[in-house]
């Protein structure tokens, strides 16, 4: 049979997973929840693509501050959705809305759950050095990411993948995994698998002071800082250089220097072998490509060369 859907998301990852079931022919979208459009200070004007999406197939579009607001609740009642999908939405669902759609709702999650529950599972998963990522969908309680697991996808993360390339990676993956979700859900051939409790980690909303660099950690553990705060909020660093101000700059490449012998105070500059280096706690991070406050991102070398950076000069957590 056919079933009736209503998609709840804002933001890139939603989009190809959301854009397939609108266009499946084998079931109907009956509507589409996203976050309203912000304005004031703070905000930035952009276009809601899940919006657009959604109106490009014209399926009615809906955008409450509020989705658990008493009129929201009757209104998606009104739908009469057999289940809910939601990807990115960025609010907690109450008993009364999960109640509402006759097969359940059901969240796309951008790890491989039970670890990375919370808002930022992509960044985390880099961040804490995985080797692999994925997305889970799974069918969402009021307690935070901890529903029982219908569907899972998983993937190597590249060598120099950041957050924002693995997210839009992940998202294709994801689309195949919905569609057989919501097929398996049609034909209640769905397996419901536990969550395991005790192999949960968390990755809470990243915030902007957790994209400054601490160069008391591995060279590895910076690489993987680096490209998770990309592209939001971005590692940064200060550099401090004798008789200068304090320089910050954001870190937009780097690489750990395999069996690198020199030693010196973390976040000490060493421009070796033509090569733009700094020390860690245990080794050299190789910079590649670097962007010095109101200027232009660059690679290192052309930093150096540019900057004239002397002898002693230091990467500092603080200005």
């Amino acid at each position: 049979m056919s079933l009736r859907i209503v998609l709840l998301g804002t933001g890139e990852f939603a989009l190809p997973p959301f854009r397939a079931l609108i266009e499946s022919a084998d079931h109907t979208v009956v509507g589409v929840y996203t976050q309203p459009e912000r304005s004031g200070r703070g905000h930035h004007s952009h276009v809601n693509k899940v919006k657009s999406l959604a109106e490009d197939h014209d399926v009615a579009v809906f955008q409450p501050e509020r989705v658990n607001a008493p009129e929201v609740i009757e209104e998606l009642r009104s739908l009469n959705a057999d289940v809910f999908i939601v990807a990115a939405y960025g609010q907690i669902m109450k008993p009364e809305f999960l109640a509402i759609p006759r097969l359940g709702a059901f969240n796309l999650h951008g790890s491989l759950l039970p670890r990375h529950r919370g808002a930022a599972p992509v960044q985390y998963s880099i961040w804490k050095g995985d080797a692999d990522a994925g997305v889970t969908i799974f069918q969402i309680e009021p307690s935070l990411d901890s529903g029982p697991m219908v569907g899972k996808v998983s993937s190597p993360i590249g060598p120099k993948e950041t957050s924002g390339e693995l997210m839009l990676r992940l998202a294709e993956l994801s689309v195949d995994l919905t569609l057989d979700v919501i097929a398996q859900l049609d034909n209640q051939s769905a397996v419901f698998e536990p969550q395991d409790t005790s192999k949960v980690t968390l990755s809470p909303k990243i915030k902007k002071e957790e994209g400054v660099i601490n160069w008391q950690k591995s060279a590895a553990e910076i690489d993987c800082h680096v490209r998770a705060m990309n592209p939001w909020p971005k590692a940064s660093t200060w550099l401090h250089t004798v008789g200068r101000k304090p320089l910050r700059c954001i870190f937009l490449d780097a690489e750990p220097v395999a069996g690198a012998s020199l030693r010196a105070p973390a976040g000490t500059i060493d421009v070796s072998e033509k090569q733009f280096w700094v020390h860690t706690a245990d080794g050299v991070l190789n910079v590649l490509s670097l962007q010095p406050e109101g200027k232009k991102a660059m690679d290192g070398m052309a930093f150096l060369n540019g900057y004239g950076i002397a002898k002693g000069a230091v990467f500092k957590s603080e200005a």
